[in-house]
Order: C-alpha cells, then structure tokens, then sequence
C-alpha cells in the first residue's frame, strides 16, 4: 500500500496535533474567584490549587461563577508555568525549535484570566495564553455562562446555558480529560500520538451552547452542539483551523451525572458523548468525512479528612468508533476500503491524597487500545495505537489554605514522573528503529504561579 503525498502531510499533521494535545494539560487557578468569594483557594480546590474541584467549587462553577463575598472585584488573573524535562534516553531529534533533544528548560506558559461573576445570572471565565515553547499567542479556555435557580415539581433546579470552545470545558467534575489529571504538563515531553477526539482535539477549534440543568445539587443533565468556526476566524485566535479540521454541520454533545454526598464525600457517577464528522485538514476533495463517536463513563469520589486532609480518586472509559473514510481516501488514492473503520479504547483513573490540604501525592494510570490500521499509524511499527503507563506526582502549594494579601497570589511546586510499558503500539522498537517504550519515560520539575 503507498501513500500518496498529501496523505503523507495529512497523517503527520494529525500525529503532530494529537501529540501536542496530549500534553496540552490544562493548568488553572484563578485567585480573581478568591478574592470574589472571599475564599481560600483551598475552598474551590483539591490541594489549594486549581483545576481539581471541590463539591464548594463544582457548585460555585454550576451556578455560573456568581458567588459573591464583595460588592466589587477586580475579575482579572494570570498565571506562569515553567518546568525542567528530562527523557530516560534523549528524543530523536528536538521537540521544538531552539529547544535540545533533552534536559530542556522553558517556560511553558503564561495566561490572562477574565474570571468572574456579574450580577446573580452572567459569569465568565476566559482565558488567553502564551505558548513559550511554541513562541505564539492564543485563545485558551473560553467558559460564558448564564444561569438562573427555580423550583420544579418540588426540587430546586440550577438551570444553565454555557458558551465554551471545547467540549468538556464546562463540566464540574474532573474526569473528562478537559480538566483531568495531570493538570499540569508540557509540550516539550514525549507522549502517545493517538488519544480519543474528546481529549482535546477540538479544544480552541470549536465552538458551542450547551444548556444544563442541576437538579436538588444530585443530578447533572446537559446538552449541546459544537461547530466550526470560519477558518481566518481561528488563525486569528491563534489556532490551526486544519486540526483536526472543521466539523460538517454540528456535533452534538451529552452529559450526565449523578453525585451523591455520603456525609462529607461525595460519590459520583456519570456518562458522555460527542458525535462529530469532520473534514480533515479542511480537504473536501474526496466528498468523505471522518466521523468520530466518543461515548464514555466515569467516577469520581472526594472525602475531606480530619486535618484538612483529603482524598479523591477519578476515573473515566471511553470508547471511541472511528469511520475516517476521507483520510484512508486521501491515502490511498480515493479507494477509502475497509481502512476507514477503527475503534479506540481509553481507560484513566487518578488517586490522590492531600496531607493538611496542601502538600500532595498523585498516582495515576492510562492505558489506551485499539483496532490495527497500517494506513491511520502507518508510523508505529505494529500498526497499532496502544500506549500504557503510570504517572507520579509530589507537589506542595504552600498558600493554597492560608490568608493571603488580598487572596491574590497562590504557588504550586512539584515533581512529576511518567513511566511507558507500551508507546505507540509497542513495548520495544515502536517505531522501527529500536526504540523502547521505557526511552520516553519522563522526569519533570515544575513552578505554578497565579496571582
């Protein structure tokens, strides 16, 4: 089977996107919501320190942001990242201009925050971020929300509408990969190329109104579309319209859970999906699309201790059916065959223990699978997706908990490690060039200052 030359840019291009999503983690914390409610960070927060929310902070995002403690507050924050990366053995070649293929240091990135409520209905969380590995600006998280409360058959209901441009951002709970573990990371790490469309595929590169409603502080329903905006729209907002591509019409998106408070922790339960057809990299040529199914579970389970101690584990499935008859027709000269049908199965779960609130302990596990495709991974040796392994995480943040001046600075140091037993299809020579799994273990240092 040869591919012909566009499939050829097409597939790296999808390869290249999907890697620097991986490790695209989101990174959050926003002392604007501090100093407007009043509260620590330790309030809203696992460990003092965003994104990881607490049944306070679920409920303070589900009811848009509005929570107040002042009658005024300035709704702006920012935020610095910068870590130290270093492989088990170094990279083939540099993971990005100017960088080396090893013990790198960098900035990994800063952002501007509006973040906050207005009156009892509207609140807004905005994001806008310099990517210091890539040396450019763009649009980040984007979360606009109008809700209001009323009584319907007897039970209080939050009903809600959120504006967001990606899906998942506006979930409350932390096991939808748009907030999931780890919420720190950087690009300049190895990281698997294939990952579900959910897990940022189309974050910063659509747009879309779900509406939701949050029944008696138990029950979560929502539902939604997401579509494309125009492509000069996007390269203006500092994203590449052509990854993944735009979506033809609109992606219906769904969700639901269900939390259950069993004295002070709470249990929760809950599924999704997402179903979009896309152009890839904006191709029409062929008259195919590329649908994606995502459907998925997951739960999570958070117990504050005596101490300010507390514990919480998430963990999420999802299973994702893949008919991309437009790039198999794009790679095989417009005979898309049986090459379009794939599946992919994705597993994490993430437990962690924060001692007195602050200083903490992250052990996480992922394990991806699915169906081989020598045309989709013609890449990895065994035409396979598969990547597994653990991730360690020691950080400390030292103020999460503690009066600070005017609730407007916040610090988080830690350590992560992440080990592979399979990357990209294999345990050994994944690529066809003797690489091992093991190579791309990775050690990583890092700073996270808000303010």
């Amino acid at each position: 089977m040869q591919l012909n030359l566009d499939c050829a840019r097409l597939l790296a291009l999808l390869t290249v996107l999907a890697a620097s999503l991986a490790q695209a983690a989101p990174a959050n914390a926003v002392p604007a919501f501090a100093a407007q409610t009043g509260q620590p960070c330790q309030m809203c927060h696992v460990g003092g320190f965003g994104p990881q929310l607490t049944v306070f902070g679920r409920n303070f995002k589900l009811h848009g942001y509005t929570q107040r403690a002042t009658p005024f507050s300035i709704p702006l924050s920012a935020m610095v990242e910068a870590s130290y990366v270093r492989t088990t053995k170094a990279q083939a070649a540099p993971p990005a201009p100017d960088f080396a293929r090893n013990d790198n240091v960098a900035l990994d990135q800063a952002s501007l925050f509006f973040a906050g409520g207005f009156g009892e209905h509207l609140g807004a969380f905005v994001q806008a971020t310099y990517d210091g590995v890539a040396r450019a600006f763009s649009w980040d998280n984007l979360d606009v929300r109008a809700t209001t409360t009323t009584q319907l058959a007897g039970h209080d209901v939050v009903v809600g509408a959120s504006l967001n441009n990606a899906p998942g951002v506006q979930d409350a709970w932390n096991t939808l990969p748009a907030w999931g573990f780890p919420y720190s990371g950087s690009s300049l790490a190895p990281a698997p190329a294939t990952t579900p469309l959910i897990d940022g595929a189309l974050a910063q590169t659509s747009l879309g109104l779900t509406g939701y409603a949050w029944i008696d502080s138990s029950l979560y329903l929502e539902g939604g579309a997401y579509g494309s905006p125009g492509a000069t729209s996007l390269a203006r907002l500092g994203a590449d319209p052509t990854s993944p591509g735009d979506i033809s019409g609109l992606a219906p998106y769904g969700r639901i859970a269900f939390q259950k408070m069993m004295g002070n922790a709470a249990l929760e339960v809950g599924a999704f999906g997402v179903d979009a057809s896309i152009h890839p990299g904006l191709d029409r040529s062929t008259g195919f699309l590329d649908r994606y199914t995502d459907l998925g579970v997951d739960a999570s389970y958070e117990a504050p201790l005596a101490h300010g101690d507390i514990f919480a584990v998430n963990a999420r499935y999802t299973h994702e059916r893949q008919a991309l008859q437009a790039t198999c027709a794009l790679a095989i000269e417009g005979r898309p065959g049986g090459c379009g049908h794939s599946h992919l199965d994705e597993m994490t779960a993430d437990v962690s223990y924060y001692w007195h609130g602050w200083l903490g302990a992250t052990l996480a596990g992922f394990d991806t699978t699915g169906s081989a495709n020598p045309v989709i991974y013609a890449g990895n040796r065994t035409f396979r997706p598969d990547s597994t392994g653990v991730m360690l995480q020691l950080d400390a943040t030292p103020f999460g908990g503690r009066p600070q001046p005017a609730r407007r600075a916040n610090l988080r140091v830690g350590l992560q490690y992440t080990a592979y037993t399979r990357f990209d299809g294999a345990g050994v020579n994944f690529d066809g060039a003797g690489t091992r799994a093991s190579d791309n273990n990775t050690f990583r240092v890092f700073t996270w200052l808000a303010f």
